[in-house]
């Protein structure tokens, strides 16, 4: 019995961690007392058989039997029953996946946090989607547990950072780390079998890098390394938090088989030896054969350390590729990390100085005190952090939310975000932010004319009813809405839109543009044309009266025009919107009396006559149904105004909308006419 068990201790006090691992099970019992931890009692127990694997429990019957002797132990010298449990998933059975993900955006808006944050998300997505795709089992489902941006990328260039930007293209690549279900279900089918409720649900690296690197270290860039026996885990600060999660597949084991392998020892023996080289420098041992060995620590370093080397340049360049860089600083934890030079070819594998790779045990956690025996050494970093933890936040490990009514999980593992519950029911990233319809560009008069699409609008979130973003921190049983974005309009231009600019009269009570024919393409075109994208449009302008009644086919000396009821000269400049009105002047041939010999003028002739000789040059059109002959001696083409001087049409009387029709299509006044063309005019 501790001295932690003569004391009256209520189990309603005590916070109960329990670390699986791969070589054994270590369990802490603690309490809170102020700003300091009181771990009361420890009990450790090895795996008799090899029922772990790199972390991950294979036989749940062995597992669970482990933890049930450590859980019994510490109760008989507590004296009181342990009920609950905070846990850790490992580290190791973290699965990461590199994708590249890229979309096109709208070139005249800044790329804000908001078009980014979606950019991650839908990589974030790709990677879970491909990792699922790829696992031998499909029913795996897997869930992000971070991840980090390592390139940005505008117009295919490379990018530190994408915000306040323009581009029409954007794209990252995204490292993200992703935990099985599976770890979970298992780690929660043991605690089962021994009667303990989970209260608290964490990371390894997370508890690890908890009591390793204190908050008020993670502004700089460090990493933290924890080498267990089958795999070494890996986690990086930076701008004070964890940015990324990594796993080397490599760690202790091979230091183990490789002292077996120069030895000629069993695996038990020369893990033993391994343990011993950090404690002693002399070591006496014999081999399978019964050869035995007085050797020190350095010579039996000197024929593993190729191995010792191998094994730190993998972990290097493990954190060299989630980092991007050399971090400021390393510390190493775990069983694995106290090999002998391991450190110094670390150091020399990042180029880092070999101060800055240093090992940490128990001894660096701040306002910790044993009242038992006090555990020493990396390798129990681990469970003391998850005991701290579960103290630090004592909310359940998944939290229940809903999200347009459909209800989500999620594992607690850090404060979470709407960005975290979009993820996790594959929300579609690309309905976030709304795409600009697409443009057009023509050429007008010469000149080029770009023409955008319409702008979409952003996706709406709402979190319990009040507006929120992909930043809005949530909690357990929110009630997140999306309101997915829409896309702009693409542009749909008529002939008629685009020249909107040009100046407009009214004319017999309709609108009138001021050009001549406008060509598309260099051919004649009615205004309700649709602009394609690369068209040629070119016009000219009508500046003047005389050059209306040109475009009219009218004859200047037979008319009077008025402008806003105002009898104006020829060469009168119109303005946007005057009203204009013609009089044509009807002037008979008479003789002229006075002193001299008589003489004819001969003015104004009447306007064309369609009951008159058919033979003369002229069009068949049909007018609501009704032929009519269009003729004249001119020979400049016909457009749609000519129609009214054939037909009995009163457009003097407004009886609502004047709707003008040529072949089925809206008409303009200037627009051509040909041989042949169905004409409708009427009041809607």
């Amino acid at each position: 019995m501790t001295e932690a068990g003569e004391q009256r201790i209520s189990p309603h006090e005590v916070m109960f961690a329990l670390d699986i691992g791969t070589r054994n099970v270590v369990g802490i019992v603690g309490r809170q007392e102020e700003d300091q931890f009181i771990i009361l009692d420890v009990e450790v127990i090895e795996h008799p058989s090899r029922s772990m694997y790199d972390g991950q429990i294979h036989d749940i019957d062995k597992v669970a039997a482990v933890a049930q002797r450590v859980k019994s132990n510490l109760e008989n010298r507590l004296g009181f029953s342990l009920r609950q449990v905070a846990i850790a998933a490992a580290g190791r059975a973290l699965k990461t996946y590199k994708v590249h993900v890229g979309r096109e955006v709208d070139i005249t808006k800044i790329i804000d946090k908001r078009m980014i944050d979606s950019l991650e998300i839908e990589g974030i997505q790709k990677a879970q989607h491909a990792l699922e795709q790829e696992s031998s089992t499909q029913d795996i489902k897997y869930y992000c547990v971070g991840y980090t941006v390592i390139n940005y990328y505008l117009n295919d260039g490379v990018m530190t950072t994408l915000k306040g930007h323009r581009g029409d293209k954007i794209g990252a690549d995204i490292l993200a780390t992703f935990l099985p279900q599976v770890v979970v279900d298992s780690l929660y089918s043991v605690m089962e079998r021994i009667g303990l409720d989970v209260i608290n649900l964490t990371l390894e690296p997370i508890a690890a890098i908890h009591v390793a690197i204190p908050p008020k270290l993670r502004l700089l860039n460090l990493a933290l390394i924890d080498i267990g026996a089958g795999t070494s885990d890996i986690a990086i600060t930076q701008d004070g938090t964890v940015v990324a999660y990594a796993m080397a597949s490599v760690a202790g084991d091979e230091i183990t088989e490789a002292i077996a392998k120069n030895f000629l020892l069993d695996f038990e023996t020369a893990e033993k030896l391994k343990v011993s080289l950090n404690k002693k420098e002399q070591h006496s041992f014999s081999d399978i054969v019964g050869i035995p060995y007085e050797m020190s620590t350095s010579e039996i370093i000197e024929r593993i350390d190729e191995v010792i080397e191998a094994l730190a340049e993998e972990i290097g360049e493990k954190i060299l590729a989630y980092n991007g860089k050399t971090p400021s600083a390393v510390f190493c934890i775990g069983g694995g990390s106290q090999i002998p030079t391991f450190t110094q070819h670390l150091a020399a594998k990042l180029g880092l100085p070999k101060e800055r790779v240093v090992v940490r045990g128990t001894e660096i956690i701040e306002n910790t005190i044993f009242q038992c025996n006090r555990i020493e050494g990396p390798e129990f970093i681990t469970p003391i952090g998850i005991g701290l933890i579960a103290l630090k936040d004592r909310e359940q490990d998944f939290i229940h939310i809903h999200v347009n009514e459909t209800a989500v999980k999620l594992l607690n593992t850090k404060q979470m975000f709407v960005s975290d519950a979009l993820i996790r029911i594959g929300y579609n990233a690309r309905k976030l932010i709304g795409r600009r319809g697409k443009g057009l560009t023509c050429f007008v008069n010469g000149a080029q004319k770009n023409i955008p699409g319409e702008p979409g609008e952003a996706a709406k979130i709402f979190v319990n009813g009040v507006p929120g973003n992909l930043d809005t921190k949530i909690k357990n049983r929110d009630n997140i809405v999306v309101e997915p974005a829409y896309d702009g309009k693409d542009v749909h231009l008529t002939l008629n839109d685009l020249l909107m600019e040009v100046k407009t009269v009214q004319y017999n009570g309709l609108d009138f543009k001021l050009i001549g024919d406008p060509l598309v393409n260099g051919k004649p075109t009615a205004l309700n044309y649709s602009i394609q994208d690369g068209d040629q449009i070119t016009f000219k302008e009508i500046q003047q009266i005389d050059e209306l009644l040109m475009r009219l086919q009218k004859r200047s000396e037979h008319c009077r025009v008025f402008v806003n009821e105002v009898l104006v000269d020829k060469d009168y400049v119109m303005q946007d919107k005057d009203h204009i009105r013609i009089e044509e002047i009807e002037i008979r041939e008479k003789p002229i009396e006075g002193p001299f010999n008589a003489v004819v003028v001969h003015e104004a002739e009447a306007a064309p006559n369609p009951q008159k000789d058919c033979n003369e040059h002229g069009i068949l059109v049909h007018v609501n149904n009704e032929p009519v002959l269009l003729h004249s001696d001119r020979n400049t083409p016909y457009i749609f105004v000519d129609v009214f001087n054939y037909i009995d049409f009163d457009r003097t009387k407004v009886q609502g909308t004047l709707i003008l029709k040529l072949n089925d299509q809206r008409a303009n006044y200037t627009d051509p006419i040909a041989d042949g063309d169905r004409i409708e005019i009427y009041w809607e």
